[in-house]
Formats: C-alpha cells, sequence, structure tokens
C-alpha cells in the first residue's frame, strides 16, 4: 500500500497543496456537500478537529456536487457557507469529483486502498470518510451515517 502524499489540491481560495505537508499526521478525509442531510456533521467534524488538532490530527475536507447536486455553490460560496453557517476551521478543499473518470487522484487511491461493503469502490454518498494514519496509509471507510464524534476512539489509537 502507497502513501498519499504523492497527491496535491487546490484549497477553496486556489492554492496548490501537497498533501505531504500533513506527512506524520492522522487525517480525516470527507467528501463534504453544503446542502446534504448529513451536512449538520460539520460541527461533529470541527469539534473532532479541535479536539486533536494540537496532537497531529487533521480533517480535509473535499466539495463535491456529485450527490444530489447538493454542492452546487463556487469555491467563493462554499467557504462562506463553512465559515458561517458552521464555523469550520480545518483545511477545506477545491471542489472535486469522486466518483468517474473525473474522479480526484486522491479519491481513486482513497477508494483503491479502502473498498466499501462488499468491495464496492464507488463513494455512495456525501460525507463518507477516510482515515489514514502517520505513515500517509488508509486504515478505514467511514459510512456517510457514522458520526464523527463515534470516531474519537478510532482517532486517538492512531494518534
Amino acid at each position: 500500500m502507497t502513501d498519499i502524499y504523492s497527491h496535491a489540491a487546490k484549497t477553496l481560495d486556489g492554492k496548490d497543496v501537497s498533501l505531504a505537508d500533513y506527512r506524520g499526521q492522522v487525517l480525516l478525509i470527507v467528501n463534504t456537500a453544503s446542502k446534504c442531510g448529513f451536512t449538520p456533521q460539520y460541527t461533529g467534524l470541527e469539534a473532532l478537529y479541535k479536539r486533536y488538532a494540537d496532537r497531529g490530527f487533521a480533517i480535509l475536507g473535499f466539495p463535491c456536487n456529485q450527490f444530489g447536486a447538493q454542492e452546487p455553490g463556487d469555491a467563493a460560496e462554499i467557504a462562506n457557507f463553512c465559515s458561517l453557517t458552521y464555523p469550520v476551521t480545518f483545511p477545506m478543499f477545491a471542489k472535486i469529483e469522486v466518483n468517474g473518470p473525473n474522479a480526484h487522484p486522491l479519491y481513486k487511491q482513497l477508494k483503491s486502498d479502502a473498498p466499501g461493503l462488499l468491495g464496492s469502490t464507488g463513494i455512495k454518498w456525501n460525507f463518507t470518510k477516510f482515515l489514514v494514519n502517520r505513515a500517509g496509509q488508509v486504515v478505514d471507510r467511514f459510512a456517510p451515517t457514522t458520526k464523527p464524534e463515534d470516531l474519537a476512539s478510532k482517532v486517538e489509537a492512531l494518534l
């Protein structure tokens, strides 16, 4: 299994960021959406981030509009939503695709390294979560229904 550090992504404000910048941290990578029934999970994600950030934990949010067109906004609208509606302080990246031929290379690797139920690789909905260890390896995948607060023990075990 290879690490995720060879990938890069654009932030909401258009900066290129190498995932190697997160080397040595435990990561939770989440595909997000502003108009989804799971959107209130931003509150739990932010609480998890604040609880463990000083111990080497980061959450990386990747907005995606592939599920019910629930992330229709541009980068400025997404940033505004994430700062005002749910005061998110963890890194948010530019909108990407997570499935199909235009899926972001990071998500191609995440899905390959941690398939879903019955070996399926496709992301089923917004707020699918991938837990990555300090070595940059995907160690677990969680369904959208898994609440961020239910991941605390798994995050702690990797810290």
